[in-house]
């Protein structure tokens, strides 16, 4: 059986390394799960929203066990192992909403059903706001603001990220060509993990 090898509470963060067996995680139904990548687009992400967070996801129990509910391509569900697998470093940081009594049962079986049905969504590389298609944190706050009109970081335009990083240009090039979309809202992991709604 794998182990934490170590948890750290910091300013209310739980923070978790090494091996982790899931059923050793005190999560919740809601909890946001936060980790980093820098592969692929994580690095751009990393440096336009000054965050070591490229992903994000979901909790909610299924049959007893913590699934974690993340747009990728496609939207997908994985058991929490799995989705901390996904991690470049073997962590992940874990926040709650700081009134958790909002997430009764009707508002937490009204949040999965929504993120049920967005399972085999496609990811959006262009991070539009429509619900064609979904980017991680979109998903992931579209599901408290459709719930609860909880808005879990604020979204800005895109001009307003740090956008003059050569990696981040290259990205922004290949995505948009010439028609880069700077009015664009678009909420980040960093500033979901942020929030001073959450724990």
């Amino acid at each position: 059986m794998k182990f934490i090898k170590a948890v750290l509470v910091l300013t209310g963060v739980l923070i978790l390394t090494g091996n982790v067996n899931a059923q050793e995680i005190k999560v919740r139904n809601g909890d946001i799960v936060f980790i980093q990548n820098p592969s692929g687009q994580g690095k751009a992400i990393q440096l336009a929203t000054g965050s070591n967070y490229t992903h994000v996801g979901i909790v909610f129990f299924e049959k007893g066990k913590p699934m974690v509910y993340h747009a990728v391509e496609p939207v997908s569900v994985n058991t929490l192992d799995e989705f901390i697998g996904m991690s470049s470093d073997g962590k992940c940081s874990i926040k709650r909403l700081k009134d958790t009594s909002l997430l009764n049962t009707e508002i937490i079986n009204a949040m999965r059903m929504e993120a049920k049905s967005k399972l085999g969504v496609h990811y959006d590389i262009g991070f539009n706001w429509s619900d064609k298609e979904l980017y991680c944190s979109e998903f992931v706050w579209k599901l408290y603001y459709h719930a609860l009109k909880l808005e879990i970081g604020s979204p800005r335009p895109l001009k307003e990220f740090n956008l003059k990083h050569p990696i981040v240009k290259q990205i922004m090039e290949q995505r948009y060509g010439n028609a880069i979309p700077y009015n664009e809202k678009m909420i980040s992991p960093g500033d979901m993990f942020q929030s001073t709604l959450l724990n």
